[in-house]
């Protein structure tokens, strides 16, 4: 590579690592001088980048933001990071799962070879796919509005499709009254999106599914955000999903095991409705899963019809000895069964 390109790659990496660079730093940095620094930053501005320059005791650069996209420059880390983000994009059911696959491929085209290979090898599991239904898509307007108004903390009024909709189009949004709400938080769950939030005409809290929302405009006054119950929105909704307030401990599961099962780590993860699924094999994965008792626990692990051996903890050994005797007690009067009318 010529001297010049890569000190202008140099100086550009540079700049995006901190806001402001004086620039008898910047020529300290590269090794040049400080009319050498300033040529340089008339090529990158040349090239579409938006450096400007802030006056001081010490002078310098800085680079700002732009009205277009100028080639971008990532390190290796960051590279990964995008890939890995873009490839999480293709599984969210927000409707962008498309635009991410072709941004993934752009960005791969342009990578080195040491990188395509990091990318081409790295693989994501997502615990839960998201749903395959036309009418649970998320169009990316939808999503971008709700975004907006949990960041401007601004009231929002919007139509709320019945869970029963038919969707054959018969149905009436205006049917019932729009809701009152004050967004806090957007979160994706189990290939879907949702929207919690106050409701101001019910008084509590609420979750609601972002692809049975229909926006209305303008938005409501801005507010100030109450807190949420529990403090952390992961465990909020987990709690809320599972029965719980969300208010305090009880978001957990009562019973969680550990098991280890003779299947693909990827096998599991698609059924294990929440459970952390973590490969140990080709064949062979560690599973973490609760559940509201013990026998329920090993009636759920039962159904992956594999091999099982039990990490523990002992209440879950003894719910599958207790489910063994059961089951055989039960083949055995089948059997007896059987021989009395032959």
């Amino acid at each position: 590579m010529p001297k010049t390109s890569a000190r202008l790659l140099s100086l550009l990496s540079l700049l995006q690592a901190r806001r402001d660079w004086p620039g008898a730093l910047l020529a300290e940095r590269l090794d040049v001088s400080a009319r050498t620094v300033r040529r340089d930053v008339d090529r990158l501005r040349e090239l579409g980048y938006p450096v400007v320059a802030f006056k001081g005791p010490d002078g310098g650069y800085r680079l700002d933001a732009g009205t277009e996209l100028p080639p971008l420059l990532f390190d290796d880390e960051q590279a990964v990071a995008l890939a890995v983000a873009l490839r999480l994009a293709t599984t969210t059911g927000a409707g962008i799962e498309e635009a991410a696959a072709r941004a993934l491929t752009t960005v791969r085209q342009v990578m080195p070879a040491r990188l395509r290979h990091r990318i081409d090898t790295l693989r994501v599991t997502a615990l839960e796919r998201p749903s395959s239904r036309p009418e649970d898509r998320l169009g990316s307007e939808v999503l971008l509005t709700l975004s907006a108004a949990v960041h401007a903390r601004t009231e929002l009024r919007f139509d709320y499709a019945p869970a029963y909709a038919s969707g054959s189009g018969d149905e009436d949004p205006f049917a019932t009254p729009p809701r009152r709400v004050q967004p806090h938080h957007l979160v994706a769950r189990g290939g879907r999106w949702y929207l919690v939030a106050w409701d101001l005409d019910r008084g509590d809290w609420r979750i609601f599914r972002a692809d049975r929302i229909t926006t209305r405009v303008p938005t409501g006054p801005r507010f100030t955000p109450r807190e949420l119950p529990g403090g952390d929105v992961a465990a909020f909704v987990t709690a809320r999903f599972r029965g719980h307030d969300g208010s305090g401990g009880s978001a957990g599961w009562p019973c969680v095991g550990e098991v280890i099962l003779d299947l693909p780590a990827s096998a599991v993860a698609r059924f294990a409705h929440g459970g952390v699924v973590e490969e140990l094999g080709r064949d062979r994965c560690r599973l973490t899963l609760g559940s509201w008792s013990w026998a329920g626990l090993a009636a759920d692990i039962g159904r992956f019809d594999a091999d099982i051996e039990v990490v523990g903890p002992a209440g879950l050994i003894d719910a599958f000895r207790r489910l063994a005797r059961r089951y055989a007690d039960t083949a055995d009067r089948a059997d007896r069964a059987d021989k009395s009318q032959d």
